[in-house]
């Protein structure tokens, strides 16, 4: 920026921010990463564009005081403008917004109205706040695009997490220099938001602007003053919030700015028709102002209605003058008289009796719904709905426009000029005149009819034509769905529910609902998964009780799969109906709607068991739970050191509670469900406000974790037991400590409350139960006397046969094409550790905690021989090449060597001095590799059982042992070390020490010739080594976590690598990737199939890009949330059958878990 000379320092200082600011403006969409918007919200949108604002001369003196506290450097944060309906409340809140916004000063606006979608209720209100705070401060932009890269999901959180994630921390991160010192943000009719909870927590949140110290945020909130905000503002402090009565102002006050509204607007009129400057008169208008009755809304009503009479306009001043004469007092009876008044004159007195009631049956057939919708809707998507043609809906409406406002555009919504005018027609007592009163019941039931007309006829399976059952919602476009899914129909699937409550009707068997759930029900609930609603749809099937069996069912079925229907919509059809139990209404009725391509399904239960749904949303170990008094709410503590509330009908996340610096251990509702307390390994216990999700008090005194806490029965008192041995109770209005409860000697696991909260009781690992008095603090009694699944699965080698081995001492043999049970092998006496097929498929070989390895006839299941021998527990068992000899290793730190056929031990091979991991047969047969936590590589002699070699140099446990193809070299790796050793095997010497890598490695192989190694590592990367000279061939970088499986292809010329999540293939000549597959699974074991074009895991098979096929993929992949085929995900995988092990054969997978279950699919795709 050039210097200007004789400018000054506080000019050139303003010119270089000013310069700033707009070099920092973004040039990218100001809407931080498509953050949910309503953009109706703002006062200047386009749907406001013609509301009007204070004309000048008008509200001079409360404009004035509005401006005089914003602009004040202190004072309350809050300026609560309140009044009655149609007191000027939205024209002074937009007045106010474009003066702050012209001075480049209003951070932000949200206009609420009721019925009109987005702005009827909060979901979009913090988002929508700080997308404007992102355009209207260009230095925040930055600070709330990082909050939404660093957390993809805040915009479904809690309405708390959102303030505080996009706007509250980005605020307090601007810096005295980046932005002006003020911004005004405009809130108009929050009373029109539709949920009273929100409405507290919306207050609640927008008070918090008073902490931030570096930018002065000034918020006018304007509302009828109704229970739940004068509830709200009593739980903010007086001094944070300016309160002011708009309908307690001077009557002669408003009465003059009446007068100029009506001479202004009158006037032009008067000019648009040519009725002289005269018209009309001082006494007209003095009339008109008495009619008002201060009412602004009157006034504009009144406006409104005579300019629509164009050519007429003297004839409906008359009206509106002769129907104001009466002697009425009452602003509300004025309003009625005026809106009668213009409803009537919609009907042409020319019309006979029969076509006037033609006419008035249609104008309730269109009012009604307009005042009841739930949210606007355009006028073609209205007429949709409705099932009304467009035209004759803006026909019936043409003589309305003062009171609806009827949009030219057809894809813009109906809409009402004033919220009065819905309350006037729904009340009996003041729409006296039946031609125009709004039976609500009626008008809702009718509504349920349309809604379940325009579903029945336009719901279907994949309604978007994807056919991919692994889409996600967040794949599919918002142009997408509005294709698939207009607004009308997205309004039918949505509130059809909320109609049929509104309008009371009696449910039956067999009824149009019941009818329509039956066809419809899965169709339903995949459209509202797309409108990521699927919230709405459980609310929606727990109101309709009365179709007992079916919505228990369903119930049932929609919050067991949510997951899996909000993030895939499609899995509706296939994981939901595939895992729901065999005698569900649900599969049972849409059982035909399951994949064709799921040739075997599991043998999944009979019926539901107790899990009613899984909440998924924590990062890390849930510790603890509570249900709230009412049983509306959950609560659950995570080592995340969050705390989160959950819908407990829904299972909706309602807030993230954050603020534990450690591990939250255990959480407690207080008795009246206001309060909860959470305690953490932090030390510390906090409570917090359930509505807001603000933290009340931090309770600090313990010298260690807190492990338990309690309130007492009238919530009075808190206690806390800990890792320091001690007990404390807290007083919870001050928070000081009552007492501290000493005596135990050992951590404290849990505390409670006696009924009458006179006792305490304490339970530790000390193996004590103590009694307290909770006045004194006493010890009453000390209480002594306490003293304190699938393992394994594996293919036969034909692969016709599955086996599983438990810890519930049987191992199981599994027909894989029925499923069917086979065998049940009894005979382990303690938990069966692993299986072992022999390479001919006629033996089985199973080890366990026993002590003993058994040899079972794999056809017949008969014992053939008990090996025992081992001291301790055998954890692994291998056949050698030619099935003659099994080896078995134990805890007992030896490896024996078995005849098969003779059930004799061949050798035991006695030398390590500690476990042995693992053993490997040299490709020749010859030699056998054992590994041990002794830091040593045994080689023994296969045929003898003689030690061969005794090969030192670790300084750790061994982990990894690999033969070179022509059995005369050995690589091995310790987990002490990153380094690799090479040997020699015939003279047992050390040729070479492979150093390069940063951290422990985690696999080695060698090339099909022998002359090259490969090793992966923790420190993420891959090296090619030399293996005559030990030289680096390659470093292979481009994995982000460790990497534990490394292998060559059969010719030599591919690598293969897999870490955490993701699968790389190299070329070993040059290093260069050549694909990069992600999964979701951890992949332990790989390798390539004989003719090197499919990568065999231990979680299926995968096809890479280099080897296509003429069809997708040969068998499914199991990962940790999804089978997929092909590299496409088709079948989600509920928490409750997600598999501790898998084994793949073709296209048939076998699951198995940790109850002793295993669970048999096919696939054919």
């Amino acid at each position: 920026m050039p210097l200007i000379y004789g400018e000054g320092s506080a000019k050139a200082f303003k010119r270089l921010r000013e310069e700033i600011d707009k070099n920092s403006r973004p040039t990218q969409d100001p809407r931080p990463l498509g953050l949910p918007y309503a953009a109706e919200a703002p006062f200047n949108s386009y749907a406001k564009q013609h509301e009007p604002i204070c004309l000048p001369d008008t509200r001079v003196d409360l404009l004035q005081d509005i401006y005089n506290w914003a602009d004040r450097r202190d004072g309350a944060a809050i300026f609560w403008l309140n009044g009655l309906a149609g007191t000027g409340k939205s024209t002074i809140a937009r007045t106010v917004a474009r003066h702050y916004f012209d001075k480049k000063c209003l951070g932000a606006s949200f206009f609420f109205s009721r019925g009109s979608g987005d702005v009827s209720h909060a979901s979009k209100f913090a988002t929508s706040i700080a997308v404007q705070l992102a355009t209207s401060i260009p230095a925040l932009y930055q600070y709330i695009n990082d909050a939404v890269m660093e957390n993809r999901h805040n915009a479904s959180q809690s309405l708390r997490d959102q303030w505080h994630e996009l706007v509250l921390r980005p605020l307090a991160k601007l810096d005295n220099n980046s932005c002006q010192p003020l911004y005004v943000v405009v809130v108009d009719a929050l009373d029109e938001c539709d949920d009273e909870n929100n409405i507290r927590i919306i207050l609640h949140l927008l008070s918090e602007v008073r902490l931030l110290e570096r930018v002065r945020i000034r918020l006018l909130l304007t509302s009828r003053p109704e229970i739940p905000i004068r509830h709200g503002f009593s739980q903010v402090p007086a001094m944070d919030h300016y309160d002011f009565v708009l309908h307690n102002i001077s009557p002669s006050t408003v009465d003059h700015d009446i007068t100029t509204f009506l001479e202004y607007n009158l006037k032009l009129i008067g000019e648009e028709r040519s009725l002289g400057t005269a018209w009309p008169g001082e006494e007209v208008i003095r009339r008109l102002v008495q009619a008002a009755s201060g009412l602004f809304i009157w006034a504009a009503t009144a406006r409104r209605f005579i300019r629509e009479g164009k050519r007429l306009a003297t004839k409906r001043l008359d009206v509106v003058v002769q129907s104001s004469g009466s002697a009425i007092t009452a602003p509300e009876k004025h309003l009625n008289k005026i809106y009668t008044t213009v409803l009537r004159q919609s009907i042409p007195m020319e019309c006979t009796d029969e076509e006037k009631e033609e006419l008035y049956y249609i104008l309730r057939q269109l009012l009604g719904p307009i005042i009841v919708l739930f949210s606007t809707l355009p006028v073609y998507s209205f007429s949709k709905l409705l099932n009304i043609p467009s035209e004759d809906i803006n026909q019936t409406v043409e003589d309305l426009h003062s009171i609806i406002d009827v949009p030219e555009d057809l894809t813009q919504p109906l809409r009402l000029h004033h919220p009065s005018f819905r309350d006037f027609l729904l009340d009996k007592e003041r729409c006296k005149d039946p031609n125009f009163w709004v039976d609500r019941q009626q008008t809702h039931c009718s509504l349920t009819n349309d809604c379940i007309k325009l579903m029945s006829t336009s719901l279907k399976q994949d309604i978007c034509g994807l056919h991919a059952p692994g889409t996600l919602l967040t794949d599919v476009t918002n142009s997408q769905l509005e294709q698939c899914l207009p607004l009308e129909l997205q309004y039918a699937c949505l509130y059809w529910s909320q109609h049929l409550l509104q309008g009371r009707a009696q449910l039956r068997d067999n009824g149009q609902v019941h009818q329509f759930l039956q066809e419809h029900l899965l169709h339903w609930l995949e459209a509202l998964a797309w409108m990521g609603k699927v919230s709405e749809g459980i609310y929606a099937v727990a109101s309709l009780d009365s179709l007992s069996k079916f919505i228990h069912d369903t119930k049932r079925f929609v919050l067991y799969f949510r997951s899996a229907i909000e993030q895939a919509p499609l899995q509706i059809y296939c994981s939901a109906l595939i895992f729901t139990p065999k005698t569900s209404i649900i599969r049972k009725q849409f059982s035909y709607c399951i994949p064709s391509w799921v040739r075997k399904l599991p043998d999944v239960q009979s019926t539901w068991d107790a899990l009613l749904q899984t909440l998924e949303g924590h990062l890390s170990g849930v510790q603890a739970v509570a249900f709230s008094p009412d049983g509306s709410t959950l609560a659950s503590a995570s080592w995340d050191n969050t705390v989160k509330l959950w819908d407990a009908s829904s299972g909706a996340v309602q807030q993230t509670l954050d603020g534990h610096l450690g591990g939250v251990q255990a959480v407690a509702f207080s008795p009246d469900g206001t309060t909860l307390v959470s305690a953490s390994e932090d030390h510390t216990v906090k409570l917090w406000d359930t509505s807001s999700g603000a933290v009340q008090q931090t309770l600090e005194g313990h010298s260690s974790g807190v492990q338990a806490v309690a309130f007492s029965p009238d919530g009075t008192m808190l206690v806390s037991a800990s890792e320091d041995y001690t007990v404390k109770l807290w007083d919870t209005s001050s928070g000081a400590v009552l007492q501290t409860l000493e005596g135990h000697t050992n951590i404290v696991q849990a505390v409670a409350f006696s009924p009458d909260g006179t006792t305490l009781v304490s339970v530790s690992e000390d193996h004590t139960v103590k009694l307290w008095d909770t006045s004194s603090g006493t010890v009453l009694q000390t209480l002594e006397g306490h003293s304190s699944g699938v393992q394994a699965v594996a293919f036969s080698p034909n692969g016709t046969t599955l086996v599983s081995a438990s810890f519930d001492k049987t191992v199981k043999l599994w027909d894989t094409s029925s499923g069917a049970v086979l065998q049940t092998l009894k005979g382990h006496s303690s938990g069966v550790n692993a299986v072992a097929f022999s390479p001919d498929s006629t033996t089985l070989a199973t080890a366990s905690w026993d002590s003993t390895v058994k040899l079972w006839d794999a056809s017949s299941g008969a014992v053939l021989q008990t090996l025992e021998g081992h001291s301790s527990g055998v954890n692994a068992v291998a056949f050698s090449p030619d099935s003659t000899i099994l080896v078995s290793v134990s805890w007992d730190k030896t490896v024996k060597l078995w005849d098969t056929s003779s059930g004799m031990v061949l050798q035991t091979l006695n030398g390590h001095a500690d476990i042995v991991q693992a053993v490997a047969f040299s490709p020749n047969g010859t030699t056998l590799a054992s590994i041990s936590d002794d830091h040593t590589v045994k080689l023994w002699d296969a045929g003898s059982g003689a030690v061969l070699q005794t090969l030192e140099g670790h300084s750790s446990g061994v982990d990894i042992v690999a033969f070179s193809p022509n059995s005369m070299m050995l690589a091995s790796a310790s987990d002490d070390q990153t380094t690799v050793k090479l040997w020699d095997t015939s003279s047992g010497a050390v040729l070479h020490t492979l150093e390069g890598h940063t951290n422990i490695v985690q696999a080695v192989a060698f090339s099909p010739d022998g002359t090259t190694l490969v090793s992966a590592s923790d420190d993420h990367t891959v090296k090619l080594w030399d293996a005559s000279s030990g030289t680096v061939l390659q470093t292979l970088e481009g994995h982000s976590s460790r990497v534990q499986a490394v292998a060559f292809s059969p010719n030599g010329t591919t690598l293969v690598s897999a870490s955490f999540d993701k699968i790389k293939l190299w070329d070993t000549s040059s290093g260069a990737l050549l694909q990069t597959l992600k999964i979701d699974s951890i992949v332990q074991n790989i390798s390539f199939s004989i003719d090197g074009t499919v990568l065999i895991t231990d979680r299926g098979l995968l096809n890479t890009e280099m080897f296509p096929r003429a069809s997708p993929s040969l068998s499914p992949f199991v990962g940790q949330l999804w089978v997929s085929w092909g590299g496409e995900n088709i079948l989600w995988l509920p928490s409750a059958y997600r598999p501790r092990v898998v084994a793949v054969h073709g296209c048939i997978v076998a699951f198995g878990y940790n109850s002793g279950q295993v669970l048999v699919m096919e696939f054919a795709l």
